[in-house]
């Protein structure tokens, strides 16, 4: 087998390297973490509401308070640790040893003591240790994708005007040899200068940023309203210690203590979904904020390609022809006119990829695990040679022993072009070359007419526009080989044709993009290919038009590139200026989902709302530095991950709805009792009794309602909007409204008939808002979530308990109630249900209209 190392077996030897993280950077302190979670505004009002609560007594509601407090801490902490690893990683990812020169004796010596001015020595396989310039090479084929995106090896040569002379550490060596100057280490480095832009810190998500504001304006609206009915008690004469015990009362109910554990739930469900759908969750706030995205960045190679090199189109000057087919293996098929044709039916493209895989150094092979992939070791544009002859039906084998090889003349980055000579099975030799298009179609090289060679010049350079490599190859028979060899091989021959080669768009590229589209969101490329590549790429996924504007990384270097977001695609771009796309982006006022596989993606993942990594050719920083993982690295993924993040904010808002209709019935009725002669319409533990029955079970169980139909079918919540927003507040009223006026009207009807009114009032206020609960579900009727029915039921046992058991009886102050007062109570709880249902059809909830990105629309 032709020597080589394979792009899968570089990345192999990168997560090797990578995957043994030891976190040794400076930590923070374990408090002062704690500190950090505290400090939120929805945490700081629950322990609020936990001091209150035991300022009452009610030590289990306090007890359920402080737990969710301390679970979203600890998993706030967690996630924190986790996401510094990134740092680490990039640490780690680099060559364990490295062998260098010293005072003319070669050594080996750890990766972190290479210092500049050291002789580095690279060889096949080496991950490069340390930036340096080239002083010698000899075939030197370095994959740099990790770094720079680019989806081809870049051959290194000794030249100090261009990047080709430089080596980059973290660099894998595919091929070859060489010898290179160390110039910098550790934070000089290509490493660590990435490692410098990894300090940022990720921001709150849009879910976390609503909740802040809303619990700041929950804690001022709680407070002056307890103030109220503190002070209305106290003109009425209620002693003063009893109103004070329930104003206390009245705020621990309007404050829903179960939201973070709602939260939490909705979360950590979303969380499973994606990962059925093989998306992984790193950082669990990550599950919402997709359902917030509006704005996709997406890398090129791997994401919305294949990852792999294609011979996609074949030109001979008697026609054209297509190669169909995935990955490296022999299945697909090789058609001309839409009809699929072989060696023998089609002699000239049979000639062309007979001689494309003779002058070739690659070499393919199925990999171990069975499953009939195939893998390419070596130059992966010499490997799509192959894999496109084997689908024509030719056999490399064979080839190699009907016309083994006697010479070569190696490709070099000034020639831009390889030619090879092989014995003919009757005699004399067969020369082949291929190369760049502009150093092979000349007359010195090739001997066809004039206008052969400007239709094959004219086919090449629309090629070239499309975004494909382009390839030339030649060849010619000579019955003895010439008295100057090498001096007399690249003459004389004839063209057998063109190969385009790219990295092909994925199968569900366009139809996902297509998808982010209809939901609103978005979609960018951003890449360090080649701006022709880029475009091309982002044409067939239908992210743009092909005479849509291009703008590359030298122009956001100079400022010339304009306003960032009234563009599509970005090309030759490095980690600094991805920073800067995706944080214009964000100035702009859109939350981005930025996806990447690179270690110059790891800033970028970083600083994006959500960063989204690829799970098998994702390098070890990618995914420390990401909020979400593709295990399967298809695009198509996200899109399921947003609805999924689209149904937790969905279920927030439906348990906010829920929950703050309660706890503004609960402030109504012991506003408005009093005016009717209740002088305190219900006890404080009676108010924390429904509390806790009502924003318990029932209220988390709300967080694991389905998706809703059509959720994809509309943009997201705009990122400045409210969580109670869209027409929320309204429908809280209406609910609070109505659930207060039913629980007073039973009182009022009580008092007047000689009942227990406040026993019966404290029945209907609990069972109604449970009604509420159930008419609050996504699909009324189905069994999607059997665990709300199954909580709605055992809260209302239970408030029915607060009014039959004695011990219960004794702690709430309720007075058993006869069979028609119970009747009475479950039909109003009914009636809840009823309203709720109609309220959302009467008031349905305004769809969002955020503003598009200010890109050119060709939908």
């Amino acid at each position: 087998m032709i020597a080589g190392l394979s792009r899968e077996e570089a990345a192999r030897r990168l997560e090797e390297y990578g995957a043994n993280v030891v976190a040794q950077e400076r930590r923070t302190p374990v408090w002062r973490r704690v500190l950090q979670q505290l400090r939120d505004p929805l945490i700081v009002v629950l322990l609020v509401a936990a001091a209150l609560t035991l300022a009452t007594g009610d030590f289990p509601d306090a007890g359920v308070i402080l737990l969710v407090i301390t679970v979203n801490t600890v998993v706030g902490v967690i996630q924190e640790v986790r996401a510094e690893r990134a740092v680490a990683a990039l640490t780690a990812l680099s060559a364990p040893a490295a062998r260098v020169v010293r005072d003319g004796v070669e050594c080996s010596v750890p990766a972190a003591d290479v210092v500049p001015g050291d002789l580095v020595l690279l060889a096949e396989g080496d991950i490069v240790p340390a930036d340096g310039e080239v002083l010698d090479a000899a075939l030197l084929l370095i994959d740099e994708s990790a770094l720079t995106g680019e989806s081809v090896p870049v051959e290194k040569t000794v030249d100090a005007t261009s990047s080709s002379g430089t080596v980059s550490a973290g660099t894998v060596v595919v091929r070859g040899r060489g010898r290179a100057q160390v110039t910098g280490t550790g934070p000089d480095s290509a490493l660590g200068r990435i490692a410098a832009l990894m300090g940022t810190t990720p921001a709150l998500t849009p879910l976390q940023r609503r909740l802040a504001r809303f619990g700041r304006v929950l804690a001022a609206v709680t407070v002056a309203l307890c103030a109220v009915v503190l002070a209305l008690g106290l003109v009425r004469g209620q002693p003063v210690e009893l109103m004070v015990v329930a104003a206390i009362s009245l705020a621990v109910a309007a404050v829903p203590e179960s939201l973070p554990a709602v939260v939490t739930l909705a979360l950590a469900l979303g969380a499973r979904r994606m990962a059925d759908r093989h998306a992984i969750v790193r950082r669990l706030p990550a599950v919402e904020t997709l359902g917030s995205v509006t704005v996709l960045a997406t890398d090129k190679t791997g994401t919305l390609t294949e990852g792999r090199m294609a011979a996609e189109t074949l030109w001979t000057p008697q026609d054209d022809a297509t190669v169909t087919g995935s990955g490296y293996g022999p299945e697909g098929r090789v058609a001309r006119d839409g009809r699929p044709v072989t060696a023998d039916e089609a002699p000239d493209l049979s000639a062309l990829l007979r001689a494309a895989m003779l002058c070739n150094d690659a070499a393919l092979e199925p990999l171990s695990d069975g499953d009939g992939r195939w893998r390419a070791i070596g130059d992966p544009t010499e490997a799509a040679l192959l894999t496109a002859g084997a689908r024509l039906g030719l056999d490399r084998a064979a080839l190699e022993r009907e016309l083994p090889r006697v010479d070569e003349i190696p490709f070099d980055s000034a020639r831009k072009r390889m030619t090879t000579v092989h014995h003919r099975p009757g005699g004399g030799l067969r020369v082949v070359c291929k190369g760049a298009p502009e150093t092979v179609l000349r007359p010195q090289v090739l001997a066809d007419p004039p206008d052969t060679l400007s239709r094959a010049a004219a086919r090449a350079e629309e090629l070239a526009r499309g975004g494909y490599r382009v390839l030339a190859v030649a060849a010619a028979d000579h019955d003895e080989a010439p008295p100057a060899s090498h001096g007399t091989w690249e003459s004389g021959l004839s063209l057998l044709g063109l190969v385009g080669i790219l990295d092909p768009p994925r199968d569900t590229s366009r139809t996902t993009i297509a998808a982010c589209e209809r939901a609103g969101i978005a979609p960018v490329l951003i890449t360090g290919d080649h701006p022709l590549t880029a475009r091309a790429v982002a044409a067939r996924s239908g992210i743009v038009a092909r005479a849509d504007e291009v703008t590359t990384g030298d122009r956001i270097r100079t400022g010339t590139a304009g306003d960032l977001t009234a563009l599509r695609v970005y090309a030759r771009t490095t980690p600094e200026q991805k920073l800067d796309i995706v944080q214009a982006w964000r100035a702009a006022g859109h939350v981005v989902a930025m996806t990447g596989d690179g270690v110059n993606d790891g800033p970028a993942l970083r600083r994006a709302d959500i960063g989204v990594a690829m799970g098998r050719r994702g390098t070890e920083v990618a995914r420390q530095a990401a909020d979400l993982v593709l295990a399967d690295d298809n695009l198509a993924t996200v899109v399921a991950a947003v609805e999924e993040g689209r149904r937790v904010y969905a279920n927030v808002r439906r348990f906010l709805l829920y929950a703050l209709a309660g706890g503004t019935a609960e402030i109504l009725v012991m506003l408005l009792g009093p005016f009717l002669g209740m002088a305190l319409p219900l006890l404080p533990a009676q108010i924390l009794w429904i509390n806790l029955l009502t924003h318990g079970l029932p209220g988390v169980a709300l967080g694991a309602e389905p998706v809703e139909p059509g959720v994809m079918r509309h943009p997201p919540r705009p990122p400045e909007e409210s969580v109670l927003g869209a027409g929320l507040w309204p429908r809280i009223l209406i609910m609070g409204v109505f659930v207060a006026g039913v629980t007073l009207v039973a009182g009022v009807w009580a008092q007047s008939t000689g009942r227990p009114w406040q026993s019966l009032m404290f029945l209907v206020l609990g069972a109604t808002q449970l009604g509420v609960a159930l008419g609050s579900r996504a699909r009324p009727g189905s069994l999607t979530n059997p665990f709300l029915l199954v909580a709605v039921g055992t809260a209302l046992a239970l408030q029915a308990a607060g009014v039959y058991l004695p011990p219960l009886r004794a702690l709430l102050g309720t007075e058993p109630l006869p069979p028609v007062d119970l009747a009475i109570a479950c039909t109003l709880s009914g009636l809840g249900h009823v309203v709720m249902r109609a309220q959302r059809r009467l008031f349905p909830e305004r769809p969002p209209h955020t503003r598009s990105a200010s890109a050119p629309d060709h939908r």
